[in-house]
């Protein structure tokens, strides 16, 4: 009876066990990098009341009540609705497909690739953060299709990148607009770690609802977030040390001398140095009289280091989500430590910290708020008062010119070169500099759902305030300086003399100063309705937005505002339509034309979704189109439609008639101006295969119109004064992307490949451009910034040469002098031959990337490298391609490629110490094919087992070490092509660090 018993108890205690089971769907989340997904809210489509939220590992159980299909929200990633019914309920493994992913467009409107009409890329934060970079502007080289990202020089605090989207577009302004959480803001203080994606939006259905500020393109970028019922801790450190690159190599004093020898005879004078003035350079005997300084050497040091600590705390509960983030960064840069040392620091130096807060509040089941705070300070120091231009002259002063100190410890001087011009004694004895930046950032957000009234309909009110301001102070100090001269016509130095100048640096000079202010006000209200109706889909919204931004100084108060209609009608989701209709307004165009209306219309074909779309291996395909009307407020100038009066300096006349007064006409105004318009076309296919291929391209043309050009080259000279600006410029830009990433699962192996592609050309169409004598000197017909120039057909050899071919106006030529093409036949070189060489300097045709990774059990593996192509630049750096010439150096690059009797088929022309104004001019000569492909960043990483960690309450773990810009190739001889003129040398690096989760 007792087994008869316990058999019973186990046949029940089975049974309902079973019954439980049936009782809840369980299931893993997964994103489609095969990631777990964390904080998702996984809800039952026909009773939205049964919910639940996934686990650190991506699992979740919900109640059965007889589900079909269930909904899977990921905050501001997407969301996917499964159907169950022939589903596992006991092991439901639901991947994120990438047509589940949410594209950003902005103003509330939540859509999924599937639904999205418009040209929109998409980065995600694994993608970004791989460069250890100090903030998200830098993060950005071949991360986003569409966005063209070229690395600019400066100090730490300074070396921001330059950004287009779809190249050159217009004769005016081709900044985009940047977007943070939706407001208009700066990206060059956000660092990577708080930021979730950003998206690039290209074409007019993108950008239409921005109005003005979206004609060039939107950079928008969302922060991160809390998430449901959860909780987690991130701790992330990284060690960089840092190295300057292509730092120019200048010649030593004995070679600089024998140059300048050259120089002076080529130019028909007197040599400057002696045959023992030169042997005492080269042997250094008397380095105080003839020294031999490495300038770059004597102000820079090898290294540089810096440190980013990030902790932040992320999660919450059903009601409220939360992340929370404090981030610490610091640099020391490359400037040699003063010996003695100073009372003051004289190493540039930069540290930020970053306070967010980003708080998600169900203040009710209907009304919900979003707060976001950015708190950010930042301090920077440098010697000096900003160093003197401490890089023009270190590219000017010879290694010749004076010794760093004299023998008796005086800064080095000479009156050839002046004050203020010894660059180590800029960077040690010039005092400090210091800035300091404090920026908040605010907005809160409040959505109402009102589905009492109908269901679908909701209301938000948006508001951001921004406060930023910049300040500066510094002790300047000056210092006495000298140097020896000897007679050394014997070989042995007599007759030394000295001179001074300069004057004590004992009385310091303090100052400080408010160097620049912005308050910056947003407001954004709609109402917005979506719902479904069978197989009908509808979303539309009617938004205002107001922009009041004010700065320091006069006529800086800019109001922008628009209204805006934004309609979406999908049938069965396999037909989708959408309208925008936007009014805009901007308080820099003339009274009585301030608003501009511009209507876009895009359309979307899924065809997967089609019955009689039979590929099994395509997961999802769609084609779409875009047309719009998007119009600028961009203007010539302030106040451009009044009458322009100036100073009348010139004119004998005043209250007492005594000369030096009165008022001279300005530039005459413009006369019923236009709004400039672009006039965009786009063609477009999303395509994702095989469970982890996905492929996208766009084709784009775009005319933009009504470009303000001056009318002096349609205008008589008659007339007199300066002609008024007219809205007659027309540039066509046209081009195409694609991009195309793969993620499998190889056995045990995971691999990433991708790939993007740009091309982006632009013409002048129309520029009211002055009459040319020859067609082929007009700029009208050629793309924007388009070099032109002399071609060189090489150099003269002598002076019979010379007299044997045409005449070359622009300066006296002599032997080793360029020689140029006689374009038009006269018999007469001069700028009636110039003609189109090259591509533009300001944006690549051409901008690509290609990226890769693998990882096997936590040991992983990934690059990106990034180039660009159809790019020009011009040498004209002084002292690499333009030495001697007024008293400054001489590149060893250029000494070994100058022309000589001997070398008549060198690179570079002879060696003058005058300015040369014929070899010095745009020509072949200079022209460099500034095209590139970089190793923007590779990564080794070990991620240790769940099992391992878990042990210790962590989630994950990750050591690495990574590069940072480490390879260069180019056509270059000399430089980077992101860099080719006198400025602070690009930098690479290697960072050593780890992310921890608990």
């Amino acid at each position: 009876m007792r087994n008869k018993i316990v058999a019973f108890i186990v046949l029940a205690t089975s049974f309902s066990g079973f019954v439980h089971a049936q009782d809840k769907i369980k299931g893993k989340v997964l994103d489609r990098w095969n990631q777990p997904i964390s904080g998702a809210q996984v809800s039952v489509v026909d009773n939205p009341l049964v919910k639940t939220t996934t686990a650190r590992d991506g699992a979740f159980d919900i109640d059965n009540v007889g589900a079909t299909k269930i909904i899977v929200d990921i905050p501001e990633r997407g969301q996917q609705v499964v159907d169950i019914t022939n589903s596992n309920l006991q092991e439901l493994e639901i991947v994120m497909a990438y047509e589940s992913e949410s594209v950003n467009r902005g103003f509330g409107i939540k859509q999924t690739v599937a639904e999205s009409t418009a040209a929109i890329s998409k980065a995600e934060a694994k993608d970004i953060n791989k460069r250890s970079a100090f903030n998200l502007a830098n993060s950005l080289f071949g991360n986003a299709l569409g966005l063209t990202s070229l690395q600019k020089s400066g100090a730490k605090w300074e070396e921001y990148p330059a950004f287009s989207i779809r190249g050159i577009k217009t004769l005016a302004s081709n900044d985009v607009l940047i977007l943070v959480d939706g407001f208009e803001r700066p990206i060059d203080n956000i660092t990577i770690e708080e930021v979730e994606s950003v998206s690039i939006l290209r074409d007019a259905a993108a950008v239409a609802l921005y109005g003005f500020r979206g004609v060039n393109g939107v950079i928008a970028v969302e922060t991160k977030r809390g998430k449901y019922n959860s909780r987690e801790i991130n701790v992330n450190f990284d060690h960089g040390f840092t190295r300057q690159r292509s730092t120019p190599n200048f010649a030593d004093s004995y070679t600089y001398a024998k140059a300048l020898n050259e120089a002076l005879l080529n130019d028909g004078k007197s040599p400057r140095y002696n045959q023992n003035e030169l042997a005492a350079f080269r042997d250094q005997t008397h380095p105080y009289l003839y020294p031999n300084v490495d300038w770059f050497g004597e102000t820079f040091r090898n290294h540089g280091v810096s440190d980013i600590y990030n902790i932040n705390f992320r999660g919450g509960g059903s009601k409220m989500r939360y992340y929370t983030m404090l981030n610490l960064e610091n640099n020391s840069g490359f400037m040699k430590e003063p010996s003695p040392k100073t009372s003051y620091k004289t190493q540039e130096a930069y540290s930020k910290a970053n306070l967010r807060i980003n708080l998600d509040v169900d203040i009710t089941q209907t009304t919900i708020m979003k707060v976001g705070l950015l708190g950010i300070l930042e301090e920077f120091r440098r010697p000096g008062l900003n160093s003197d231009n401490l890089m023009d002259k270190l590219y000017t002063v010879p290694s010749a010119a004076y010794p760093v100190k004299t023998e008796d410890g005086i800064w080095g001087g000479n009156a050839t070169w002046g004050a203020n011009m010894n660059p180590v004694a800029l960077a040690h004895a010039r005092g400090f500099s210091k800035g300091h930046n404090r920026a908040l950032y605010a907005d809160i957000a409040l959505t109402q759902k009102l589905d009492f009234l109908t269901d679908g309909l909701s209301a938000t009110a948006r508001v951001g305030y921004d406060n930023l301001a910049k300040y500066w102070e510094g002790s300047i100090r000056d210092y006495l300086f000298a140097s020896d001269v000897a007679d050394m016509s014997t070989g042995v130095p007599t007759n030394i003399d000295r001179f001074s100048g300069g004057k004590s640096g004992d009385d310091a000079s303090f100052d400080r100063k408010l160097d620049s202010e912005l308050r910056h006000f947003n407001m954004v209200g709609s109402i917005d309705y979506q719902n479904r109706f069978g197989v009908h889909g509808l979303n539309s919204s009617f938004i205002y937005s107001y922009d009041r931004a004010v700065a320091n100084g006069q006529h800086n108060t800019l109001f922008r505002q628009n209204f805006a209609g934004y309609f979406h009608y999908d049938f069965d989701r396999r037909y989708i339509a959408e309208l925008s209709l936007v009014a805009s307004g901007s308080n820099r165009l003339a009274k009585g034309g301030k608003y501009a209306f511009s209507p876009t219309l895009s359309a979307a074909w899924v065809l997967s979704n089609e019955d009689f779309f039979k590929a099994s291996f395509i997961d999802f395909l769609k084609v779409r189109a875009s047309a719009g009307i998007i119009h600028a407020d961009n203007i010539p100038y302030q106040n451009y439609w009044n009458q322009d009066f100036g100073g009348g300096g010139g004119y004998p006349i005043d209250d007492n008639f005594g000369g030096g007064g009165g008022l001279e006409e300005g530039r005459l105004p413009v006369l019923n101006p236009r709004k400039e318009r672009a006039k965009k076309l786009n063609f477009g296919v999303d395509v994702s295969a095989l469970k982890g291929i996905v492929f996208t391209a766009d084709a784009f043309y775009e005319r933009r119109d009504n470009i303000f050009v001056s009318s002096d080259g349609a205008t008589s000279a008659v007339i007199g004064g300066k002609r008024a600006y007219v809205n007659a410029g027309i540039v066509d830009s046209y081009g195409f992307e694609t991009g195309l990433t793969v993620d499998k699962k190889v056995g045990q192996v995971d691999v990433h490949l991708g790939g993007k592609f740009t091309l982006a050309k632009n013409e002048i169409k129309e520029q009211l451009e002055e009459a040319r004598a020859h067609d082929y000197l007009r700029r009208t017909g050629h793309s924007v910034g388009q070099i032109f120039g002399l071609q060189a057909i090489g150099y003269f050899v002598d002076q019979h040469d010379i007299a044997n071919s045409p005449t070359q106006q622009f300066s006296e030529v002599k032997p080793g002098d360029v020689k140029y093409k006689d374009q038009n036949g006269d018999g007469v070189i001069n700028s009636d031959d110039e003609v189109a060489i090259g591509y533009n300097t300001q944006v690549p045709e051409l901008y690509f990337s290609f990226d890769f990774g693998v990882e096997w059990k936590g040991f992983g593996l990934s690059a990106t490298l990034q180039g660009v192509g159809n790019y020009s630049t011009m040498l004209n750096t002084k002292s690499v391609y333009k030495p001697l010439v007024d008293n400054t150096t001489v590149s060893n690059h250029y000494l070994e490629n100058r022309w000589t009797p001997e070398t008549p088929f060198a690179k570079y022309p002879r060696l003058t110490t005058e300015s040369n104004e014929n070899n010095y001019r745009n020509n072949t000569v200079w022209l460099a094919n500034a095209s590139y492909l970089k190793l923007r960043n590779c990564e080794v990483y070990y991620k240790f087992p769940v099992e391992m960690i878990s042990k210790l309450n962590m989630s994950n773990a990750k050591l690495y070490v990574r590069g940072v810009d480490l390879l260069t190739f180019d056509k270059l001889d000399v430089g980077d092509p992101e860099n080719t003129g006198v400025g602070y040398p690009l930098t690479k690096s290697v960072h050593v660090g780890f992310a921890i989760g608990f």
